[in-house]
């Protein structure tokens, strides 16, 4: 019970506002005949009072409440209890007052039960369906002097006005807790077993938490401008949402950081967190490392500038260590954590300052982003609170996959020794090469002896013998290197990454030797070596070898730790291998579409920097399926049949043969070798002679550029005007490139722009993007962001890749209001772009052409280095090839090679229908250790349907053959009326209509006769139903009794006496003609059958069409 204190104002709600609630309405108690009374005498000056006592402070229906109380003169005494909601505040719900004229000073008790709505007190049943969650009750008591006669009217008076007045707090009963009402009404059984089923089932609000885990698993941070983006959205819970706001001119929260980092920034500051603000300016918090190793912590003030700090100690290098860094207003603090939880070095900041935070207005970036390099290290987990600050002590994020952890610390540890062991090799075999040359006078008979003589090596040893058993293949390659050579004997980190390439091609040609798998054993070792030298392509294939079991065991953890080793050393192939583990959620890799992001965006971003550089082992990526023959049958090389024919036309002056072949050097297209400069003399060719405005564009560019030849921008310009006059639309955007990269002339270049992206140049639209986006467009004050979207938009949907580039961005980020957020669209168009490198396209070059060469195994290594990217094409003939040689599948993968990828393949936006059907199958009749599932075989039929195959509507229309039903769901996706189609007989013959229409409709196939089949059957069981079917059956009954006495009457006239005459001669030649011709016939049937069989084993068809 309150003190007798002042109520808080509560608004008085009208009865009608009462009457808006269901069940909600005030009830009056009931009063007991149960009185005390203490005598006082009138004069002793005693005042007005009243008291509540409750022995249970629950809201529960009968409550009994001791209301004791005092009147001085006649009184009306005044019972209230207010409730307040979710939704409602100061809601009266029970009411009860009555009058006293008699009992002056004397100290009155009176028992009062109080009786409240329904929808408080009791659970929710099949006929109170709303019951309500009550945050709070308050039972109100005061006496007022009025006059009793007045009782009788409506009492209008107020507590703050009362001579005596007092409070008390009910507790409500949460929703659960409560009984049930006896309605006193038997419900029919089929409606109290309805409410049965859901009685119990207490629905449940979602958790939500103040603390944000940003990253949860490992992210291989390579140190370019790619990171992990995460965007935090406004509290649901609208207290949490309350705090938040009230603190963006006070902040307090907290982020913890794992990190294990390999080197200090490079250059100014690298990117570890930071917020982005919609005007795409660094907001608070921004936290960056710098040169020396210190943390650079910069905010954002209320008044609009930004202040920075640094720390006074370094972060440490190449161990695991926790950042925690909290804001409370003014003041930051900042701690280094080690693996043990034990504090390494804490420093605090002061600030007389507003910081403005505002953590839903724009995007945190995890690394480096288009603005700033990420740090070169292994991010742990983040664990962010956006509310609280807790102390070291009370963050609650720990390192969750030790085994990792620790893998990671002795990889580097190992590849320190390793990489000590080259440059102190290489440092001995360059001294004594000093000393021999200063003994002995340089001559020409000496050089003779340098350049083609033993190359210098060193045979003593400073190393003991177990370092030299327990690396002796690194010191067998070592003493055939030759350090002489310029390139080796310059900086050390460029002597090691030398090494580790020699390594790597030696282990590398062996591996695709016949038989070279079989040695993979000794090679893994090697490859180790190479990858602790810095060459990451050993660390890729290292990461297949252990993830697939390919020659080795399957070892999980190897190989997530070379897939991170690599993909931190920016190899390409790694780095898509993550992206796509993290897409798909696949091999224990959790499903993080933000970090799959940061992997593929960081590849996209190079794919378009490798083609306009055309260094390196690069190729076109070209889709060319293994099942396709007429595609293998294209495939070249510059000895081959289709080349040299390409370069007889061409020399003839073919302006198509000439292109076609300029694009094949100059790309390495169709299994030709990349040779720009061959290219150019083909696109020099034509231009000249063809007046092709194609190849006088593309010798332009060449020109331009200085791409296979000496840059001639005088001449590029001539040929770029002569190409745009012929109408070609790249020829018109390459005007306005030259006007804005030469001339600085960007109305010129903007004219030339809306008249190549009238026509339809991509590359036009994306060029006006730049000019809005940069605030340099002609006549257009500042930058324009929307309509630079706008038009990068355009660009993407025509397949330029920068503009696609730019969408993703703008999906994964969501601060463009014409693309909100889609973290998935962002993956699934920066995976796009990534799959277009060049460096893929050579691996995937390779594996091809070891197929078409019949060199299995190195076209197994080389599928399985693509397929494990995530190319779908890849993967689909990689399982081709595991179909075809199953015997080299068994004894070298340790994974079930056609089943694995094909699941891949179908899991991929652009799956080829043959893939859906394979898996169709492998589901319908259980695969190996794969169990049957009949559903999953629909849905894959489903799918190829979807994709226009007709064998995808014949396999649905079989497995409902069998006595099987389709899902709802299916034919709903099949866009099949499932009201119109309602029978079976309906539902077949719209499949197999379907199956008609999808296929070739010039010639007769299966879905032809099947759709004829159908037909001829729903005929036939429409005869049987039919009167006729006794008609035909009396009259073929007639003939054939006609024919058997016509045949036994012939039979006894042959057999007579003397009826019986030798053959002729005519008639023996004839009758062995007749036999001849029938052997014939057996034996073209023979062979006939026997082709059909040689050509199901050799192309196998879907199972479910053969039986």
């Amino acid at each position: 019970m309150g003190p007798a204190a002042e109520r808080p104002a509560v608004p008085r709600c009208p009865l009608l506002l009462l009457l808006l609630l269901t069940n909600f309405v005030p009830s009056f108690g009931k009063e007991t005949l149960r009185t005390t009374a203490v005598q006082f005498e009138p004069n002793m000056g005693y005042v007005d009072f009243i008291h509540l006592n409750i022995l249970e402070r629950k809201v529960l229906n009968n409550s009994e409440v001791s209301v004791q109380y005092l009147c001085s003169k006649p009184c009306i005494i005044n019972l209230e209890a207010v409730a307040s909601s979710e939704f409602r505040t100061g809601v009266p719900v029970y009411r009860r007052r009555w009058k006293d004229e008699k009992n002056l000073y004397v100290s009155r008790t009176r028992q009062v039960h109080l009786k409240f709505p329904s929808i408080m007190v009791y659970r929710d049943d099949y006929i109170l369906r709303n019951s309500i969650i009550v945050h709070s009750v308050i039972l109100y008591a005061w006496i007022s002097h009025k006059s009793v006669t007045s009782y009788d009217t409506e009492q209008n008076e107020d507590y703050q006005d009362a001579i005596a007045k007092n409070y008390t707090f009910l507790e409500a009963v949460p929703p659960f807790e409560r009984p049930f009402k006896d309605h006193k009404v038997c419900l029919q059984w089929g409606a109290d077993y309805l409410w049965m089923l859901q009685a119990n089932r207490i629905p449940q609000c979602p958790h939500e938490s103040d603390g944000v885990q940003i990253l949860n698993f490992i992210y291989a941070s390579s140190g370019e401008k790619t990171g992990i983006v995460k965007k935090f959205e406004q509290f649901e819970n609208r207290e949490l949402e309350t705090v938040r706001q009230h603190q963006i001119d006070y902040p307090m929260f907290t982020v913890s950081i794992w990190l294990y980092l390999l080197r200090n920034c490079e250059k100014d500051l690298c990117g570890i967190l930071y917020f982005i603000d919609p005007k795409e300016m660094y907001s608070t918090p921004a936290i960056f490392l710098n040169e020396e190793g210190y943390v650079h912590i910069q905010t954002h003030l209320m008044r609009g500038d930004d202040l920075a700090v640094k720390t006074s100690f370094s972060l440490p290098l190449k161990q695991w260590f926790r950042l925690d860094l909290s804001f409370k207003g003014g003041q930051i603090e900042v701690s280094s954590v080690g693996k043990n939880l034990k504090r390494h070095h804490r420093q605090s900041f002061i600030f007389r300052e507003d910081f403005y935070y505002d953590d839903t207005a724009g995007y945190f970036v995890l690394g480096g982003s288009g603005y700033v390099n990420g740090i070169e290290a292994f991010f742990g987990p983040v664990k962010y609170y956006r509310l609280n600050v807790l102390e070291t002590e009370q963050i609650s994020n720990t390192l969750h996959d030790k085994e990792t952890v620790e893998q990671i610390e002795l990889y580097y540890e190992r590849c320190m020794d390793i990489q000590e062991i080259v440059n102190e090799y290489r440092h001995i075999v360059k001294q004594g090469e000093k000393v021999q040359r200063n003994r002995y006078c340089e001559n020409y008979y000496l050089k003779l002896i340098h350049k083609y003589g033993e190359k210098s090596k060193c045979d003593a040893f400073m190393w003991g013998k177990e370092l030299r058993e327990k690396y002796h293949t690194l010191f067998k390659l070592l003493k055939e290197t030759d350090f002489s050579a310029p390139d080796v004997l310059q900086g050390g980190s460029d002597t090691v990454l030398e090494v580790g390439q020699r390594i790597f091609e030696k282990v590398s040609k062996g591996l695709s030797s016949t038989d070279g798998l079989s040695n993979m054993g000794s090679s893994v070792s090697l490859l180790v070596e190479s990858s602790c030298c810095g060459y990451h392509k050993a660390s890729y294939f290292l990461a297949v070898i252990f993830e697939t079991g390919l020659g080795v065991s399957v070892d999980r953890t190897k190989g997530l730790l070379y897939s991170l080793v690599g993909a931190q050393g920016n190899e390409r192939l790694a780095v898509m291998n993550l992206g796509y583990k993290h897409y798909q959620g696949i091999n224990n890799y959790p499903l993080d579409l933000e970090l799959s992001y940061a992997y593929y965006s960081n590849i996209a971003i190079k794919t378009s920097l490798d083609q306009h550089t055309i260094k390196g082992e690069q190729a076109f990526v070209e889709t060319i399926r293994l099942m396709d023959d007429e595609l293998l049958k294209a495939q070249t090389k510059e000895n081959g049949d289709v080349f040299m024919w390409l370069k007889h036309e061409a020399t003839r002056g073919n302006a198509a043969a000439q292109q076609r072949l300029a694009q094949m050097l100059f790309w390495g297209q169709q299994g030709v070798a990349k040779n720009p400069e061959a290219a150019v003399e083909w696109y020099a060719k034509g231009a000249i002679e063809t007046e092709d405005p194609v190849l006088i564009y593309d010798y332009a560019i060449v020109l331009f550029k200085g791409q296979g030849v000496k840059k001639n921008t005088k001449l590029a310009l001539e040929l770029m005007k002569k190409a745009a006059a012929k109408g070609l639309p790249q020829a018109v955007n390459g005007l306005g490139w030259y006007y804005h990269n030469f001339k600085r002339d960007y109305r010129k270049a903007a004219e030339h722009w809306l008249v190549a992206e009238e026509l339809g140049n991509p590359d036009a639209s994306y060029n006006l993007g730049v000019l809005y986006l940069d605030g340099i467009y002609p006549g257009v004050p500042g930058r324009n962001q929307t309509v630079a979207a706008h038009y990068f938009y355009k660009a993407a949907q025509g397949g330029h890749i920068e503009g696609t580039l730019r969408c993703s961005l703008y999906y994964i980020t969501g601060n463009m209001e014409d693309f909100p957020r889609d973290p998935e669209k962002a993956v699934i168009w920066a995976k796009h772009i990534a799959e277009k490198n060049g460096y893929l396209g050579h691996v995937i070059r390779k594996a091809l052409n070891a197929y078409l060469e019949l060199s299995w195994h190195e076209a197994l290594l080389h599928y399985i280095l693509a397929a494990e990217t995530g190319i779908e094409v890849s993967q689909s003939n990689l399982a081709h090839i595991c179909e075809e040689r199953p015997d080299l599948a068994r004894k070298y993968l340790a994974t079930d090679c056609v089943w694995r990828y094909y699941n891949f393949s179908v899991s991929q936006v652009n799956a080829p229908s043959f893939a859906y059907l394979k898996m169709g199958d492998f589901y319908y009749y259980g695969y190996q250790n794969q169990s049957k599932d009949l559903e999953l075989s629909m849905r894959m039929y489903a799918q190829a349907a979807l994709e226009g195959d007709s064998q995808g509507f014949f396999n649905l229309a079989l497995v409902i053959e069998e006595g099987n039903s389709i899902p709802s769901y299916i034919l709903d996706h099949l866009e099949i009326d499932q009201a119109l189609h309602s029978s079976t007989m309906s539902l077949l013959q719209e499949l197999y209509y379907r199956c008609w229409n999808n296929s070739n409709q010039e010639s007769i196939s299966p879905c032809s006769l099947a759709l004829l089949y159908f037909y001829m059957r729903v005929f036939w069981n429409n005869i049987l139903q039919s009167t006729l079917i006794y008609f035909m059956g009396t009259f073929l009954l007639s003939i054939l009794v006609a024919f058997a006495v016509q045949y036994f009457l012939s039979l006894s006239a042959h057999n007579s006496p003397g009826a019986r005459a030798e053959p002729s001669s005519d008639e023996l030649y004839s009758s062995g003609s007749s036999n001849e011709d029938a052997t014939r016939l057996i034996q073209q049937d023979e062979s006939t059958f026997s082709n059909d069989l040689a050509q199901q084993e050799s192309n196998p068809q879907n199972p479910l069409v053969t039986s």
